[in-house]
């Protein structure tokens, strides 16, 4: 477990690094996102990894791993988002920001931990291609709870669903 932490903490930092950098140039202007439109940029993220996968190729040179580090950094903003209040300021300080991206990585991998410890580390018998899928569904169920108004009756909510996205990118990221 010591390396799985090792790796996971890795991989966030380089993400959290982009996070900052990018708050830094651009200041906060996800806060305008709403629940929707943080889906849809993952979707994006997400789509574009599997049509390569399938496609073999890709005629735009980013890196998959950059796709990832970004499904990490928007699922993030989508916690982040969830926990402000509606009246909350759109610009807020990069210190600020920096401790809400660190409380809501800790709730992920906190989750990581206690969900290796009852299956073992069996993410690290999958393949790419099922991280991709199983963000895909997630991102269709946080859909789903959106046209049902945010409700669910027996399912979790959309914050689980943002965190299990977070470990799914986190654990491709170690694979690669």
């Amino acid at each position: 477990m010591t390396t799985t932490n090792t790796q996971y903490d890795e991989a966030i930092h380089s993400c959290k690094e982009i996070f900052l950098k990018k708050s830094n140039d651009y200041g906060t202007a996800w806060r305008v996102l709403r629940t929707i439109s943080i889906v849809d940029q993952i979707f994006i993220k997400a789509q574009r990894i599997r049509t390569r996968q399938e496609k073999k190729g890709q005629k735009v040179l980013d890196d998959v791993a950059g796709e990832f580090k970004g499904i990490i950094n928007y699922a993030v903003i989508g916690l982040i988002q969830l926990e402000l209040p509606g009246d909350a300021p759109e610009e807020m300080k990069i210190d600020e920001v920096s401790k809400l991206f660190d409380k809501n990585v800790a709730v992920a991998k906190k989750l990581m931990e206690d969900k290796n410890h009852d299956y073992g580390e069996a993410w690290r018998s999958m393949s790419q291609q099922s991280f991709v899928d199983l963000i895909l569904m997630k991102l269709q169920r946080i859909r789903q709870i959106l046209n049902n108004d945010g409700k669910t009756i027996m399912s979790e909510g959309i914050d689980a669903n943002y965190l299990d996205i977070v470990n799914y990118a986190v654990f491709a990221l170690i694979l690669m």
